[in-house]
């Protein structure tokens, strides 16, 4: 028998949560928790976010078995969750409705002006600072967003107001479950491949995506990322559009951009239902990518009708997002950051970041390649990009969702590379090798969406016990 009550949206109570803990659920989870739900999950392994869910109200659960899921009305997944999963199989049996963590989420949003924000990369990031900007605009905008965020402190909150921010996942086509009011789409590029085969497969569900969105909507999309531009020129006549990027036919268009280690200033000067004008805007983030993200950003604050002096103000207190160029610690005067990229472009938008907090000091890297599949389909465009750096170090693959490939790995980089680029299989001993090449100055930036984060701290604490207090002794603290 289901569970009891159903939620406006649809969603019978309980709600069922299998793999909870992911960044992607546990922001869906929040917000219904929010709303008031009765929300329960499972996860393989316990974690922070089981725990602050578990504050927040939610019944939790490490280790998956059929007794978990008590008399759930409503059970959500995500593509990461197997079909012999025993939660899943029993709630097959019994009829229960089995919905994506996209469906749930559309459901929660539903009667809301949503502002969906997808993209090849950059997605983060920008729902991030839109969401940021708009709370210091008093808009009070809910949000669900794939990581957590310094300035915000959680990855998804309820706020009962009348706009919803929320990071729009293309990795398997889940994203056209939305009804966005605004649809901001950063650049579309040809990645999960396992998942839609070609790059022109990629580029049609962008495009479907793009006309989710009505005629009193509005897409806002990048002018310099061709992907992008050709959703603009191929929306047909009646839909609202907005461009932004350094190209001369950008809406928003970015010049004057300056760039000083980890801040940067730019000039936007845009032409915007009748309004000619030019704005500053300076960033505390670096990279020539988070100028753009914070372009589309803006394109989002005109649209809603905050003040463009107003908005540029909350986005330059943006300090980031987790795992996106986020600084682990200082060691022997190295600074060690960290990167989710996972992507060829992403890692080159990452290291040129680098490159620019560096200056005339050196880059390191130590990559972890994220998924079989795109490490046989991209390591060309990976050693390419991780050329930018001084020296790399490449992990095994990190599998996820994946079986391993045999004949796949990361030397397929390393191989492509020559001197710049090594293969570890030891984690250990890439650390090692890292902590000895960098010195005063330097950088050294982990990279991928695997596990490789854990390693950050463990290099800024090798960094440290190497570092000699005035009377000689080893500085420890």
């Amino acid at each position: 028998m289901n569970g009891g009550s159903e939620h406006q949206g649809g969603l019978a109570e309980p709600v069922h949560f299998l793999g909870l803990g992911g960044a992607g659920m546990s922001a869906v989870a929040r917000v219904l928790l929010g709303q008031g739900l009765c929300v329960t999950g499972s996860d393989a392994s316990d974690s922070k976010a089981l725990a602050a869910l578990a504050a927040l109200g939610a019944g939790v659960h490490v280790g998956h078995a059929v007794a978990n899921l008590g008399n759930a009305g409503t059970v959500v997944i995500s593509s990461a969750i197997r079909a012999g999963n025993p939660e899943l199989v029993e709630a097959k049996r019994r009829g229960i409705p089995v919905l994506h963590r996209s469906e749930a989420l559309a459901a929660a949003t539903a009667g809301r002006q949503l502002v969906a924000v997808a993209g090849t990369h950059g997605k983060t990031t920008t729902t991030a600072m839109i969401t940021v900007m708009l709370q210091g605009a008093g808009l009070a905008p809910s949000f669900a967003i794939g990581g957590d965020v310094a300035a915000l402190g959680v990855n998804a909150q309820w706020t009962g107001g009348d706009i919803f921010v929320a990071e729009a996942d293309e990795s398997d086509g889940s994203f056209l479950n939305y009804a966005p009011s605004i649809a901001v789409v950063t650049n579309v590029e040809a990645d999960h491949l396992d998942h839609y085969g070609t790059a022109d497969a990629v580029t049609a569900v962008f495009r479907r995506f793009a006309e989710l969105v009505p005629e009193i909507g509005l897409l806002v999309a990048c002018a310099d990322d061709p992907g992008a531009a050709q959703l603009v020129t191929g929306t047909g006549p009646g839909r609202r559009v907005r461009t932004y990027g350094y190209a001369a036919e950008a809406d928003i268009r970015i010049e004057a951009t300056r760039a000083l280690g980890s801040t940067s200033n730019s000039v936007l000067s845009f032409v915007v239902d009748g309004l000619d004008a030019r704005q500053d805007l300076q960033l505390g983030v670096p990279g020539r990518h988070n100028i753009l993200n914070a372009a589309a950003a803006f394109a989002v604050a005109l649209e809603l009708g905050v003040d463009p002096a107003v908005a540029a103000a909350h986005l330059a207190l943006f300090s980031g997002a987790a795992r996106r160029f986020e600084a682990r610690g200082v060691g022997r005067g190295v600074r060690v950051f960290d990167d989710y990229a996972h992507h060829p472009t992403e890692v080159a938008a990452a290291l040129t970041a680098a490159r620019t907090v560096a200056g005339e000091h050196a880059v390191h890297v130590l990559f972890q390649p994220h998924l079989y599949s795109r490490t046989s389909e991209f390591a060309q465009g990976f050693a390419d990009a991780l050329g930018i750096a001084d020296s790399t170090a490449i992990l095994p693959v990190y599998a996820a969702r994946e079986d391993a490939v045999p004949g796949v790995g990361g030397w397929l980089i390393a191989d492509r590379m020559g001197p710049a680029g090594t293969y570890e299989e030891n984690p250990a001993a890439a650390l090692e090798a890292l902590v000895a090449r960098a010195t005063e100055g330097d950088i050294i930036l982990t990279v991928g969406a695997g596990d490789v984060t854990m390693y950050g701290l463990q290099l800024v604490e090798r960094l440290r016990a190497g570092e000699t207090a005035p009377d000689g002794a080893v500085d420890v603290s």
